[in-house]
C-alpha cells in the first residue's frame, strides 16, 4: 500500500480534494438538493479512483522519461520498486471502480465517466506533442468541482463552473512553475513544455497570467450566489499566495520551487475550502 500511495503521490490530493467539497457543499447549500452521506463517499470514492488512475499512468507512460531525468529517476518504476505492469494493472483497476462508481451516483455521471477519463489519462500524453499540456492538467483537476456538483445534482449550472476554470487556471500556472526545473531536460529530449517553448522569463509572464484570471474567477461567484465575509476573506488569502509564489520564484532561482509548488499552494487550496464551508454554514 505504501508503495503505490507512493506512485500516485497521495499527498498530491491536497490540489483538487478542497475544491470538490466546493463543489459538493455548493450544491447542497445554493439548491433544493439536501446533504446525503452515501453522496458524499460516492464522491470521494471517484476522486480518489479517478486520481489514482491518472496519476498511475502517467507514471507508466512515463517510465522512460523518468529513469532519463536526474529529478525523477528515482520515482518508483525506474527504481524498480514498482513494476510497469503492476502500474498498468493498477491504471486499470482504478478506472473500472471510477466507472463503477459512477453507476451508484446518478446517469449523467455516469455517462460522462469515460470522457473524464479520457481527460485525465489523457494529459500524460501531451507532453509528447504539445507546449499546451499544462492547460490538459488544469482542466483535469478543474474537473473537481463541477464534478462534485454533478453528484449532488445531476444538472450543470454556472457557478460551479466559475471554480472549475479558477482550478484550470490556477493549476496550469503552478505547473509552469513546476516545469521550469525541467527546461533544459525538456529541450534536450524534444518533450514540450511552456518553460522549454518560451523560456523561464517568458513562462513566468504567462504563469502570472494565468494567476491573474484564476483570481478573477475565484471571485466571479459572488455575483451569482449569496456569500458573507468569509468568502471575501477566502479571495484574499488564496490570491495572497498566488502572489507569495510568484515572489519566491525567480528566473535566475529555482532554489523554491518545490516550496512554491507544494506548500504554497496546498496551503491555498485547504484554507479557502475552509472558508467557503465556513461561510456555507454561517449563511445557513
Amino acid at each position: 500500500m505504501k508503495k503505490y500511495l507512493s506512485l500516485v503521490t497521495f499527498s498530491h490530493t491536497i490540489f483538487a480534494m478542497p475544491f470538490a467539497f466546493i463543489g459538493f457543499f455548493l450544491a447542497v447549500t445554493t439548491t433544493h438538493h439536501v446533504f446525503e452521506w452515501q453522496q458524499l463517499v460516492m464522491m470521494l470514492l471517484c476522486m480518489v479512483f479517478a486520481r489514482n488512475s491518472a496519476m498511475a499512468f502517467n507514471r507508466y507512460l512515463d517510465r522512460d522519461i523518468d529513469a532519463k531525468n536526474p529529478r525523477t529517476k528515482l520515482r518508483d518504476i525506474p527504481a524498480g520498486r514498482i513494476s510497469p505492469a503492476a502500474a498498468l494493472t493498477f491504471t486499470i483497476t482504478n478506472c473500472l471502480l471510477f466507472i463503477f462508481t459512477t453507476w451508484f451516483i446518478n446517469p449523467l455521471c455516469f455517462y460522462l465517466s469515460p470522457v473524464a477519463l479520457l481527460v485525465v489519462l489523457g494529459y500524460s500524453a501531451t507532453k509528447r506533442f504539445t507546449a499546451l499540456c499544462h492547460l490538459v492538467l488544469g482542466l483535469g483537476l478543474s474537473l473537481a468541482p463541477i464534478g462534485a456538483y454533478l453528484v449532488v445534482t445531476g444538472a450543470f449550472a454556472l457557478t460551479p463552473l466559475f471554480f472549475s476554470l479558477s482550478v484550470l487556471c490556477w493549476v496550469s500556472g503552478f505547473d509552469i512553475i513546476y516545469a521550469l526545473q525541467d527546461e533544459d531536460f525538456d529541450r534536450d529530449e524534444h518533450l514540450h513544455s511552456i518553460p522549454a517553448y518560451l523560456g523561464k522569463v517568458n513562462a513566468l509572464w504567462l504563469s502570472t497570467g494565468l494567476h491573474i484570471l484564476s483570481a478573477i474567477f475565484i471571485a466571479m461567484p459572488v455575483f451569482y450566489t449569496h456569500v458573507g465575509l468569509l468568502y471575501y476573506a477566502g479571495i484574499v488569502f488564496f490570491c495572497a499566495m498566488l502572489i507569495y509564489q510568484h515572489l519566491l520564484v525567480k528566473p535566475n532561482d529555482l532554489s523554491r520551487v518545490n516550496r512554491a509548488f507544494m506548500t504554497t499552494n496546498g496551503i491555498a487550496s485547504v484554507v479557502f475550502a475552509a472558508l467557503f464551508l465556513l461561510d456555507r454554514v454561517w449563511m445557513r
